[in-house]
């Protein structure tokens, strides 16, 4: 066995196949594959095998369908049979809500080059004459869906592998992985050892096995997952051809053509926990026994939907265990402490993205950085929180009962929470808060009036509509207290820390003490990696306030870059808390907390100072998110009550109030500001977003030359504040939330990042990016809201306070 490598995958799945693959493709051929028995051993070699394009997610859309082109190329290049079979699928709409969900992404196919479309009754019937579609709103066609062979898939990406130079060692179990002082890691097994700069933990259902070997606790639970294979059915061995498949989500099923009979699997709501305590080592190709009454209704459904189901028998049935993160999506990513140390699990739809995960993984290992945005699937937005026991199993018992399920813009699920609170919680709770979740933390989205009120879920507008706009308005036209403590808050203290802030950072860092500067963090590629607010408290201090979601993303990026030793970082986000004071009275109101003068010629827009705010010690940074006077108030978490509950008393004076984080969203897209994660990302650059005047290009920052040669080349996309027409929405009573195409004249020029009501301004909007010179302020376009065209325009300016005057008051 090698001695050295460049890369050690663990794990001989599907998975693990297609980054070994993947990772040789890209010019690593010096990598190896250990696995513990055989390949497909676990859950890939049971799996239905079910492949698909469309997804919520547009970039995971590209990857699912980059995945299924990928197969045929695959057996002609390695001679090796993948089994595909693509018939094509149908997919079905018995609600109105899914039946928008089907119109989005319908919408979102012609923006991407994809074939997904309506089709009628009558040509769903040729398609498929078993399927009774009584009851059915609206049929969705996809001509490339299917199902492949996961054996001969595994085996494909093993054979190209080796083609390209790669090596697979079989029956080699992984005893010890252990990380030595250069960063470098040693794989032990019982044939030898191997070092590598790279571990890639592909265990799939040993993976927490395999991670606990470094170390490192993943958030994953395996469960039981039964689907069965029917008798000939006589119908469709006269058919002459192979029939589609059946995504009936509403049924809560899947159905597609096995041999001559069909094949049918559930995601029950009775589910099953599998392994809680560890997956046991000698487990292989085996499964549990059937338990068939558990998806009765679920077979039920499916049988009133294609009668022939009730005549034939079944010929076997499957029971294997598959293993899920706590919101379904893939744990992917290097571990932030763990450098050198990869990993890809929780695997779901595997084989519907197996190619686009090996791609993304294979970039990110080889170049640094994938091409596409892939937090929703990056293992960093979960932090050590995220391994609450209680937590993963009620998360994942959640994601696996519905997993068939829409999930609604704006929607916060309810499972496996709280896990973290801040000391004000229960106040919140009281006045009525409804809250959602932010890396672990319960954060106000919107204050009821009354406690235990629940968000109601839809892609129309929604029973926080009216109180969310009461909100807004109380802050524009008097104040409102927004409770931002969690956004992540970092300190830097030492003789080094302006050069090591300016050498992350693209902007140049205060040079005197009180002052603030906004500034971009680039990514491997240029684009954009975070925003943060950077304050100077001191000759040797800074504070920097980000994106909560994003903290654990960010500290590899901090990494990248040695601290010098003289100089100090930390996280301050668990112990301090923080809100935002607002609105044009927020200066008047917090006068009355304090001695000290917030007049402007002493409290300017953009600047600092260390204030006593009803007696609690506060950071106080003259800056707020909604674009209108206000501050931020950052103070010890011992104090946040304290606090809190003299800002309360205070805003009475003046008819202020609590503010959630949905009147937030609305004001600061009145506003025209971007947000990371939904503006701001790494596909994005800076030129495109309009932070290009905060890279000081005369200094040296983290990926500086990256950032010089995408902006060298003139912006693919531009971002645009869209103004929709009033009485589109009205009519469809609904705005824009993400995610919409937007299309000029017929032709697809661009996509919604966020959208909203703007209350204080009477408008529907949305901002997003739309391709150079397709369309520019003045234009009318079309916005795909609920997947159909509503009327919009690009406004040459933010409708709120375009000059600033409100902010800097």
């Amino acid at each position: 066995m090698k001695s050295h490598a460049q890369a050690v995958v663990i794990g001989g799945g599907v998975i693990g196949c297609s980054i070994l693959y993947h990772l040789a493709k890209l010019g690593w051929h010096d990598v190896v594959l250990l696995e513990r028995d055989e390949l497909t051993s676990g859950s890939t070699w049971h799996a239905a095998a079910n492949i698909h394009g469309l997804h919520d997610s547009a970039n995971i859309s590209r990857l699912q369908h980059y995945t299924m082109r990928l197969y045929k190329e695959l057996e002609a290049e390695t001679g090796q049979s993948c089994g595909v079979f693509q018939p094509g699928s149908l997919y079905l709409a018995q609600t109105e809500d899914r039946e928008h969900q089907l119109r989005l992404q319908a919408a979102k196919a012609q923006l991407y080059g994809m074939n997904f479309h309506e089709v009628t009754r009558d040509e769903a019937e040729r398609l498929h004459p078993l399927v009774d579609f009584d009851g059915v709103r609206c049929i969705m066609w996809e001509p490339e869906g299917g199902n492949v062979d996961p054996s001969g898939v595994t085996n494909a990406y093993a054979v190209g592998a080796r083609q390209e130079g790669a090596e697979i060692y079989r029956f080699t179990p992984v005893t010890a992985t252990v990380q030595q002082p250069d960063g470098t890691w040693i794989v032990e097994t019982d044939k030898g050892e191997i070092r590598t700069p790279w571990v890639i933990n592909a265990a799939g259902l040993w993976g927490r096995e395999v991670a606990k070997l470094a170390g490192i606790t993943l958030p994953l639970q395996p469960t039981e997952h039964q689907y069965f294979v029917t008798e000939t059915i006589a119908q469709i061995a006269q058919a002459g051809r192979r029939l589609p498949s059946v995504a009936d989500r509403d049924g809560e099923y899947y159905l597609r053509q096995e041999g001559q009979g069909l094949l049918i699997g559930a995601y029950e709501r009775d589910m099953r926990f599998w392994a809680e305590d560890g997956t046991p080592l000698d487990f292989a190709h085996d499964l549990f026994p059937d338990d068939l009454e558990r998806i009765e209704d679920n077979m039920m459904r499916a049988i009133d939907r294609v009668p022939a189901v009730a005549e034939a028998g079944i010929k076997r049935v499957i029971n294997g265990p598959m293993i899920w993160s706590p919101d379904s999506n893939v744990l992917m990513g290097p571990v932030p402490e763990k450098p050198g140390y990869f990993v890809c699990g929780g695997i779901i739809p595997g084989f519907s993205q197996s190619a686009g995960m090996g791609l993304m993984a294979a970039q990110w290992i080889t170049q640094g950085e994938m091409e596409y945005d892939m937090f929703a699937w990056d293992l960093s937005r979960f932090g050590e929180w995220a391994n609450d026991g209680d937590f993963v199993k009620g998360r994942v018992r959640d994601a696996y009962a519905h997993r068939f399920a829409i999930h609604y813009p704006n929607e916060e699920r309810a499972a496996g929470r709280p896990v973290r609170i801040r000391p004000v919680h229960e106040m919140q709770r009281e006045m009525g808060a409804v809250f959602g979740l932010n890396y672990g933390w319960e954060h106000p989205q919107w204050f009821a009036g009354a406690p235990g009120t629940e968000d109601t879920n839809g892609f129309t507008r929604q029973n926080w509509f009216e109180p969310v706009g009461r909100e807004a308005r109380m802050l524009r036209e008097r104040a409102g207290i927004i409770d931002i403590s969690n956004f992540a808050k970092y300190r830097v203290a030492g003789p080094g820390a302006e050069d090591w802030l300016n050498s992350v950072f693209a902007n140049r860092m205060p040079r005197a003490a009180g002052r603030s500067c906004l500034t971009p963090l680039i990514s491997v590629r240029g684009g954009i990696a975070g925003d943060a607010t950077v304050t100077r408290t001191g000759d040797e201090e800074f504070w920097i306030v980000s994106s909560g979601a994003a903290e654990r993303y960010h500290k590899r990026f901090f990494d990248m870059v040695p601290l010098p030793a003289d100089t100090t970082f930390g996280s301050r986000t668990e112990a301090m808390c923080g809100f935002n004071v607002a609105g044009p009275r927020s200066r008047e109101m917090l006068q009355r907390l304090t001695n000290a003068s917030l007049a402007t010629e002493d409290f300017p827009f953009m600047r600092s100072a260390m204030l006593e705010i009803a007696g609690v010690p506060c950071l106080a940074l003259r800056v707020s998110f909604t674009g209108d006077l206000g501050w931020e108030l950052h103070c010890a978490t011992e104090d946040q009550a304290r606090l809190y509950t003299a800002l309360l008393e205070a805003g009475q004076a003046v008819g202020a109030g609590p503010v959630g984080a949905r009147a937030l969203m609305s004001m600061r897209i009145e506003k025209g500001y971007g947000s990371w994660g939904r503006e701001y990302s790494p596909e994005y650059f800076p030129h495109e977003v309009g932070l290009d005047r905060l890279c000081k290009m005369d200094k040296a920052f983290l990926h500086k030359a990256a950032a010089q040669r995408a902006m060298a080349d003139p912006a693919r996309e531009r971002l645009v504040l869209v103004q929709i027409d009033e009485a589109a929405v009205t009519a469809s009573n609904a705005d824009a939330t993400g995610g919409e195409p937007i299309f000029r004249d017929g032709t697809p020029v661009g996509r919604v990042t966020s959208g909203t009501y703007g209350y204080t301004v009477g408008m529907s909007l949305a901002l997003g990016y739309v391709r150079a010179g397709a369309a520019a302020p003045g234009d009318t376009v079309e916005v795909m809201v609920l997947g159909r065209p509503h009327a919009a325009r690009i406004l040459e300016r933010p409708p709120f306070d375009p000059d600033g005057h409100r902010l800097r008051a």
